[in-house]
């Protein structure tokens, strides 16, 4: 009942754009701490931006200037949109949630994932 699911995923030029959406249904995920993480093949997964209910938000090092994080809270949806893609962006991305007024940073932590969704971008 309770899930999150990603959408937005897709093959795209270096250089271009995809936004990615989250829905998430069966409650209220308004008062939650949401993120995006993401894990390449071989790799660990990580953080790459969050947002906690007050606005403040979080970007990895990596992301910052060219990813943004929003919520749409009415309807339960968590964005993020990319620009300036670079190969090195290439991955499974993830969203997820945890019951938290503040921002988290540790996948750990997290109670709630989506499926993931497959981000290739190409040289």
């Amino acid at each position: 009942q309770v899930q999150l699911v990603e959408s937005g995923g897709g093959l795209v030029q270096a250089g271009g754009s995809l936004r990615l959406s989250c829905a998430a249904s069966g409650r209220s995920f308004s008062g939650d701490c949401m993120a995006w993480f993401r894990q390449a093949p071989g790799k660990d997964r990580e953080i790459v931006s969050a947002v906690a209910r007050t606005g403040n938000t979080y970007y990895a090092d990596s992301v910052k200037d060219r990813f943004t994080i929003s919520r749409d809270y009415a309807n339960n949806i968590l964005y993020l949109q990319m620009n300036s893609l670079k190969p090195e962006d290439t991955a499974v991305y993830y969203c997820a949630a945890v019951r938290s007024f503040g921002l988290q940073f540790k996948k750990e932590l997290y109670d709630y994932w989506g499926q993931g969704t497959q981000v290739t971008v190409s040289s």
